[in-house]
């Protein structure tokens, strides 16, 4: 399949929709090979641009979705016609309530209730619904779990079509770059907050403010000690690297 992308910030990101990637998604992750689908915000594609380190931990996904309306406006400045973002918590719902029956699913991330509430809700919009597996213990800053080898084990074992990863940045992305040569079977999909958004352990913006590309401010305003830095910090720099490549963007089918 020809994946139409374009990099923002040197992160190729799919123009894609909710729809799309879904069938995407069903038609990936065959024997041999894992896949990793991540849905980047502006925080993550800046701090690939930013950080080595970070980019050379990230060099294991394979598509990337626009989680957020500003990488939206970028691509749309460079041809891409989206009319949304594909938002990580918004496609995770979606997905699993229109799952189809025999698929499976490995939950890695989140507390122990979040865990309990997001499958049960999830459960209740699709019965059919198959949780094979779950861990929601400590997760280092080099994304390493407590019980790591357990659940890898148990992962290699139970053979899930799905592993939906939500241990937050950058945990989860050094989780998936360590496991994912040691796998031959399955999608990863780094979906960070949706866990928490759809267990309703915690608010998500309302659709006003997501369609104006003010998440981020809702989110900072409800974490403030949390993330009122990270975010001045990230969006900052991302307006600064977005300026200063703009003059260098090309259309899509620009071959000049």
């Amino acid at each position: 399949m020809t994946r139409a992308t374009i990099p923002v910030l040197g992160t190729p990101l799919l123009a894609t929709s909710y729809a799309d990637l879904r069938e995407e998604v069903l038609s990936s992750g065959g024997q041999g090979r894992p896949v990793v689908v991540d849905f980047a915000n502006t925080q993550i594609v800046t701090m690939r641009r930013h950080d080595p380190g970070f980019a050379r931990l990230t060099e294991c996904i394979d598509l990337t979705a626009p989680d957020g309306m500003p990488l939206v406006w970028a691509m749309n400045a460079r041809g891409a016609g989206l009319k949304d973002r594909v938002y990580g918590p918004t496609f995770t719902r979606e997905f699993l309530a229109s799952c189809p029956a025999g698929k499976t699913h490995y939950l890695v991330g989140g507390s122990q209730e979040c865990g309990r509430r997001f499958r049960e809700r999830m459960t209740a919009l699709n019965p059919s619904l198959n949780f094979v597996g779950s861990t929601h213990g400590f997760c280092s800053a080099e994304g390493v779990l407590e019980d790591d080898e357990a659940v890898l084990r148990e992962i290699r074992e139970k053979r899930p079509d799905f592993i939906w990863v939500g241990l937050g940045t950058p945990k989860q992305y050094g989780w998936i770059n360590r496991i994912k040569p040691q796998l031959d079977y399955g999608i990863l999909l780094a979906v960070g907050f949706a866990f928490d958004v759809n267990a309703g352990m915690k608010p998500d913006a309302p659709m006003w403010m997501q369609s104006m590309g003010l998440t981020w401010v809702y989110r900072m305003a409800s974490e403030p000690r949390r993330l009122i830095g990270r975010y001045l910090k990230w969006n900052t720099l991302f307006l600064w690297y977005w300026m200063r490549d703009a003059p260098k963007g090309r259309k899509m089918g620009d071959r000049r």
